[in-house]
């Protein structure tokens, strides 16, 4: 919870430039929050939140919900537990931010910068002070990406959920549950609808790729079995005329998933090779079957073919 909340100040840092003095409001689809506990000093689990609400305004003042009721811990007795003893029924959590974010006011889409934090997470009551460094990507005109740079730790104890941890112990006859609590966060917020429609399109800058384009034209007879290089020409996949700078999800004529047109990525060097060395990971829920190039080079040397195919 403490990482959202760093992240959320993150986004802010966005709106309060007079180029994008605008709304911005989060994608819950496209975020995601989790956290970590290990019980009996060598069982670890993950846990996580679905319901997240937010948006930071104008002057740059943020604040998220996470609705307790959605924790999915994976099993339904633990989930009542934990919002009974260690939520107390509380609802929802809040999580609300200042910034002093001048690195990132100026990035530009598919740049990133790594920005120091301070935030107040409220929890059943209990309001607590952080701080963390966060990852902030600009994927496109109209949306930025937010995430843990490193992992953070929040304490129970200052979070006051210490006697709710004790008690999950007393029913689950467990030895022990860590005090020190692991949580990691992917945020994506997008520009309201009314004020993106309205956003200049910005050029996207695509720094050129150094490859082996006749390596990469053959590491392409991997992709052919779905993706034609022709404008307009979809097979089972979208055809992949011009990707470098185009945004994705949004060819005409294709039925993109819904994750993937909502991603909102932009394709250039970077988030191609994250997107080919694990497709399915770096936007899940997407409908590509293929499992991934393995060789850093061959995504390398297939990026450098795919731009040198488009520049003709």
């Amino acid at each position: 919870m403490k990482l959202l909340l760093k992240a959320v100040t993150i986004a802010s840092a966005f709106v309060a430039t007079p180029v994008l003095a605008e709304s911005w409001t989060l994608a819950p689809e496209s975020s995601h929050l989790a956290y970590g506990t290990i019980k009996k000093d060598t069982v670890g689990e993950v846990n996580s939140f679905s319901g997240l609400s937010g948006h930071v305004s104008p002057d740059g003042k943020a604040e998220i919900k996470i609705d307790l009721s959605s924790v999915e811990t994976n099993i339904d007795i633990r989930n009542e537990r934990m919002i009974e003893y260690v939520f107390r029924n509380a609802g929802t959590a809040s999580l609300t931010a200042d910034f002093e974010m001048e690195e990132a006011s100026g990035l530009g889409i598919g740049e990133s910068a790594i920005i120091d934090a301070e935030a107040v997470l409220s929890l059943a009551g209990t309001d607590i002070e952080f701080d963390a460094e966060m990852f902030v990507l600009r994927v496109s005109e109209t949306s930025v990406m937010v995430s843990t740079n490193d992992m953070v730790f929040l304490s129970t104890e200052d979070a006051g959920v210490n006697a709710g941890v004790d008690k999950l112990m007393e029913l689950a006859s467990l030895p022990g549950i860590t005090r020190s609590v692991p949580i990691t966060a992917r945020l994506m917020f997008n520009m309201d609808d009314k004020k993106a429609e309205a956003a200049p399109t910005a050029p996207v800058a695509v720094a050129a790729v150094e490859g082996d384009i006749k390596a990469g034209k053959k590491v392409f007879r991997k992709c052919k079995a779905c993706h034609q290089l022709k404008e307009g020409r979809h097979t089972v996949g979208p055809s992949l005329h011009g990707i470098i700078g185009a945004s994705a999800g949004q060819a005409d004529g294709f039925k993109y998933s819904g994750p993937l047109q909502d991603s909102g990525i932009v394709w250039n060097a970077e988030t191609l090779a994250a997107f080919l060395s694990d497709p399915k990971g770096s936007i899940p829920g997407n409908k590509m079957q293929f499992p991934g190039l393995k060789k850093d080079k061959d995504i390398t040397n297939v990026i450098a073919y795919l731009q040198a195919e488009a520049q003709g």
